[in-house]
C-alpha cells in the first residue's frame, strides 16, 4: 500500500515536469524570438534547436503512422490512390493515419499530390526541416560573431526555401547571405549574388540585358557573314517584344536624366520594385568605387527609392506635385527639394531614406554621371546635397565636389 501512494505522488508531482517539455515545437521558436530580442542569445538558442528537434520528432513519429498503416494487410490492395487511402482510414478510424494526413494537408496542399499516396508519403521527409528555426540559429551565430556559421546556416536555409511558410523571405535570406560575404570581403560571391538578385526579380533590368545580349550576338552573326562574304546571315531577327519594350524604357531613362535633368526623369518614370532595390544600391556602390559602370545600378536604385517616397507622400497629400516647369528652369534640382522637405516632415520618411541609405546612393550617381561626362547633371546632384545637412558625410563631400569636382578614387578591392 505504501508503495501504491509514494507512486501516486510522484505521478502526480513529476507530471508539471513532464507537461513543461511537451510544447509544441512552434511555442519553442517564437520564445525563442523573444529571448533572442531581449538580448539572452545563449537562452534563445537552445530554444531554436529544441524546436527543430521536436519537430523533426513529431513527422518522423507522423511518417511511421503513415508507413504502418499503409503496411496493413487490409490497406495494400487499395495500392496508390491517395483518395482510397485516405477514406480507409477514416472509415476503420486508424486515427494516426487520418491525423497524419490532416497534417500533411494542413501544410501542403492535397492537389500537388495528384491522388498519389506515395507522393503523400515522400511529403512527410519535406517536412522534417524545420527553415525557420535554422535561420534563427543563423540569426544567434551572427550576433556572437561567428559568421562563418551564420552563413552556413543561411546557406541551408535558403537551400530548404521551397518548405519556409513565408516563400517570399527567400529574398531577405539571400541579402542576409550577400551581407556576410561583403563583411568577409568575399565580393566576387557577393557580386554574383546580387546579380542573381536582378536576374530573378528585376524583369525591367533581365530583358533590356537580355536585348542587348541578343543585338551583340547578331552583330556578330553579321560581322562572321561579312568576312566570309556570305550571305547566310540575312537581316537581323526583330527582338521578342518584352526585350525591345524593357531596352527602350532603360535608354529612355538614361537619356532623360542626362539630357534633360534631374526633375524631368523624376516625373516621367515610377518603378516600386522594393526587392531589387538593395541589390543595384549595393552594386552601385561597388562598382563606384572600383571606377566600374555603376550609373545603370544607381539609377535604378534612386528610382525605386524615390517611386516609394512619393507615393507615401502622394498616400498622405493626394495633392502633392512635382511638375512646376518654372521652378524646373531654375536649377533642375526643385523637385528633389520638394520631396527633401516632405522628408524631413515624416518620421516614416526619415527612417526608409536611411535605412535605403538615399543620400550616399545620390551622391555616387552623381559621380557616376561625371565619370561618364555628364558633368551639369551631377552638379546638380552635389547642388541638392549640399543643401540638405541631414545628408552628413555626403553634404560634406557634395560641397567638396562643388567647389574641386574630381573623379573618384578607384579602390582596389582585396
Amino acid at each position: 500500500m505504501k508503495k501504491i501512494i509514494i507512486l501516486f505522488f510522484l505521478i502526480v508531482f513529476a507530471a508539471p515536469v513532464f507537461a513543461q517539455n511537451a510544447q509544441p515545437w512552434w511555442l519553442s521558436l517564437e520564445q525563442g524570438k523573444l529571448k533572442f530580442r531581449s538580448g539572452d542569445y545563449g537562452g534563445a538558442l537552445l530554444l531554436f534547436e529544441d524546436a527543430r528537434r521536436d519537430r523533426r520528432a513529431k513527422y518522423e513519429q507522423m511518417e511511421r503512422d503513415f508507413i504502418n498503416f499503409l503496411s496493413l494487410r487490409e490497406v495494400r490492395p487499395i495500392g496508390d490512390s491517395l483518395e482510397f487511402v485516405e477514406r480507409f482510414s477514416y472509415e476503420r478510424q486508424y486515427t494516426a493515419a487520418s491525423s497524419a494526413l490532416e497534417e500533411l494537408y494542413y501544410r501542403i496542399p492535397k492537389s500537388s499530390f495528384k491522388n498519389s499516396a506515395k507522393a503523400a508519403l515522400e511529403a512527410f521527409d519535406k517536412l522534417k526541416d524545420y527553415p525557420e528555426a535554422e535561420y534563427w540559429i543563423g540569426e544567434v551565430y551572427r550576433v556572437e560573431g561567428e559568421l562563418s556559421l551564420a552563413l552556413a546556416q543561411y546557406r541551408k536555409v535558403y537551400a530548404l526555401r521551397d518548405t519556409l511558410e513565408d516563400t517570399g523571405f527567400a529574398v531577405s535570406l539571400q541579402y542576409k547571405i550577400a551581407g556576410i560575404l561583403m563583411t568577409r570581403q568575399e565580393y566576387n560571391e557577393m557580386e554574383k549574388l546580387y546579380l542573381s538578385i536582378i536576374s530573378d526579380f528585376d524583369t525591367l533590368w533581365a530583358n533590356a540585358a537580355g536585348a542587348e545580349t541578343t543585338r551583340a550576338a547578331q552583330a556578330a552573326a553579321a560581322q562572321a557573314a561579312a568576312s566570309q562574304n556570305s550571305t547566310n546571315g540575312g537581316s537581323p531577327q526583330p527582338l521578342p517584344y518584352a526585350q525591345s519594350s524593357a531596352s527602350f524604357a532603360s535608354q529612355s531613362m538614361t537619356r532623360t536624366l542626362e539630357n534633360e535633368g534631374i526633375g524631368r526623369f523624376m516625373e516621367l518614370y515610377r518603378y516600386n520594385n522594393r526587392s531589387v532595390e538593395q541589390a543595384h544600391r549595393r552594386l552601385g556602390f561597388y562598382y563606384a568605387v572600383q571606377g566600374r559602370a555603376a550609373q545603370q545600378h544607381l539609377m535604378f536604385a534612386f528610382l525605386i527609392q524615390n517611386t516609394i517616397i512619393i507615393e507615401e507622400i502622394m498616400r498622405r497629400q493626394f495633392d502633392f506635385r512635382l511638375n512646376d516647369p518654372d521652378a524646373r528652369r531654375e536649377n533642375g534640382i526643385q523637385e528633389l527639394l520638394a520631396v527633401a522637405q516632405e522628408i524631413n516632415r515624416n518620421p516614416l520618411l526619415l527612417s526608409y531614406v536611411d535605412e535605403v541609405e538615399y543620400y550616399k546612393t545620390i551622391y555616387y550617381l552623381a559621380s557616376a554621371l561625371y565619370r561618364n561626362g555628364k558633368s551639369a547633371v551631377a552638379r546638380n546632384f552635389w547642388n541638392f546635397l549640399a543643401s540638405q545637412p541631414q545628408a552628413g558625410e555626403w553634404h560634406n563631400r557634395a560641397l567638396v565636389q562643388i567647389r574641386n569636382p574630381r573623379l573618384e578614387p578607384v579602390v582596389e578591392m582585396p
